[in-house]
């Protein structure tokens, strides 16, 4: 029986811990080819992710960041389990973004969060996505979470009734989640009171095809978690739902004897073949109630992943990464259930994570991800950031180095040419051609003579507007002689035409050049 209420708290801590009974249970849907889902239940932890980002990064995202996730499932926190449940989601999404990074196919995909982590008698929740979270208490079921989407900000601005966000042609857009979009997403996060006899619903949007009060009758009236959870499942394939569809059931109750000495033989009792459920199976299988699908030994679950048995398992530097083996042993040391990509990956020893531990939490440093029906290939090995970032910043360096050579080797050459312009109503001599370079004009001004142009001929005023060209500095002050003794820029002879009487004297003739 739990204590009274503290003042001073606020909730009802239990007179012995309390921890999590669960059920978790997940499917592919009817119209999917992959599941894009992944969750995790166990005593302390429940959480459920959707991934999206088509064929290539929907499941990804989901597996990396759940199976990043399941360390947190234990009960020696202090006071911080809250702040540690979201750090490690932001890990998980820098995780996200360094798969990015090492495989842009990758781009764009992204999942969905909604986490409750049990610690010290509090419940804390976190959340980002269209995911939901219901808790039924004393007879009260209510949604606690709040949906990430275009719609529901359609809702809460009253620009949209409730009742018609479900028809709404937008309504799978989200406005928030984990991804390669935000290098640190804003997370719904609280800490909640919690009393024996709650009872938790984590689902991904697929059940949002089936009616809500078949949902809460759902969760009110069936007892049996595993059982309500396929109930849920069943009843979202029933109503046509063409998206996965991924539950978890859990009910906090104090813990009891029974629950230590269960938990000790299901860690014991391990089966050497297979490992977590695969996301199809039945939540109410014996192989999904617990861990002893897992190999029992490091070297067991090398052999499953396909390594040899020595094949790094008593390497003392094991956990600096973590591998296929150190996930299934981790996972094998507690009761719980994996479903979804998350638990395909774990089944195929294709983990897709492999991340540091520091100090205080494990970053991510790696993902790689085999799609369905391919091998890997040597061609296929990404190479290190470090070096592409260093390929790309010669590769620049070196762009910028010959265009800076041959900007500086034009202007050099403009700088041998020379052409007659006007200046301040004069004729006048310049250094270099007459074109602009953006802001930057390519000639300076020479000399100015004394050479007026309304004392030139209209023909010859046009032409030095417009510029006459010059081979050098010599040939521009021949051009400008032939303007004062003649008024046309070129040499008198080349110009003058005989008249046909030797009497008369020919006039000049402006030359066209």
């Amino acid at each position: 029986m739990a204590a009274p209420e503290n003042p001073a708290t606020g909730h009802l801590p239990a007179q012995r811990p309390l921890i999590m009974r669960f059920a978790a249970q997940s499917d592919v849907g009817r119209i999917r080819s992959k599941n894009d889902d992944s969750a995790y239940a166990g005593r302390h932890l429940a959480v459920v992710a959707d991934g999206m980002g088509g064929h290539a990064g929907g499941d990804v995202a989901s597996a990396a960041t759940v199976l990043d996730m399941i360390h947190l499932d234990r009960a020696d926190y202090n006071d911080d389990a809250g702040t540690i449940l979201a750090d490690e989601i932001q890990t998980a999404n820098s995780l996200l973004s360094e798969l990015v990074h090492i495989n842009p196919k990758l781009a764009g995909m992204g999942t969905t969060v909604t986490a409750l982590l049990l610690a010290g008698g509090r419940l804390h929740f976190a959340h980002i996505g269209d995911s939901r979270a219901y808790r039924l208490r004393a007879g009260t079921f209510e949604q606690v979470s709040v949906d990430h989407t275009f719609v529901q900000r359609l809702i809460d601005e009253g620009r949209l009734r409730p009742e018609e966000a479900e028809t709404h042609p937008h309504k799978n857009v989200l406005m928030r989640v984990l991804g390669d979009v935000d290098a640190s997403p804003e997370l719904d996060l609280d800490t909640l009171d919690v009393l024996p006899g709650d009872r938790w619903l984590l689902c991904s949007d697929g059940l949002n095809y089936v009616a809500g009060h078949a949902v809460e009758r759902t969760v009110r009236e069936t007892k049996d978690l595993h059982e309500c959870a396929g109930i849920l499942v069943d009843l979202t394939l029933e109503a046509g739902s063409p998206d996965n569809v991924t539950v978890v059931v859990v009910d906090i109750v104090e813990e009891t004897p029974d629950d230590v000495h269960t938990a000790a033989v299901e860690v014991i009792q391990q089966q050497p073949a297979g490992s977590a459920p695969a996301a199809k199976e039945p939540a109410s299988s014996p192989a999904a109630a617990g861990p002893e699908a897992e190999p029992a030994t490091p070297d067991a679950a090398g052999t499953a992943a396909g390594h040899p048995p020595d094949s790094g398992a008593t390497d003392p530097h094991l956990g600096e990464h973590l591998s296929a083996e150190v996930l299934r042993e981790e996972l094998s040391s507690r009761p719980h259930e994996l479903v979804g990509s998350a638990a395909l990956a774990a089944e195929s020893g294709s983990i897709p994570t492999i991340a540091g531990r520091t100090v205080a939490r494990r970053a991510a440093t790696l993902l790689t991800h085999k799609a369905e029906g391919q091998g890997s290939d040597a061609d296929d090995v990404p190479v290190p950031l470090k070096t592409r970032r260093w390929i790309t910043w010669s590769i620049a360096a070196a762009v910028l180095v010959f265009l800076t050579a041959g900007l500086w080797l034009g202007y050099a050459w403009t700088q041998t040419r020379y052409y007659v312009g006007e200046f301040d109503s004069r004729v006048a001599i310049y250094n270099g051609v007459s074109q602009r370079l953006g802001p930057i004009q390519l000639s300076t001004l020479e000399a100015v003579t004394d050479i007026r142009m309304d004392s030139l001929p209209q023909f010859s005023q046009q032409r030095v507007r417009q510029t006459v060209p010059a081979n050098d500095l010599y040939d521009a002050q021949r051009i400008v002689k032939n303007l004062e003794l003649t008024g046309s820029p070129s040499p008198e002879e080349d110009c003058v035409t005989a008249s046909a009487a030797p009497t008369q004297t020919a006039s000049p003739t402006p030359c066209l050049l």
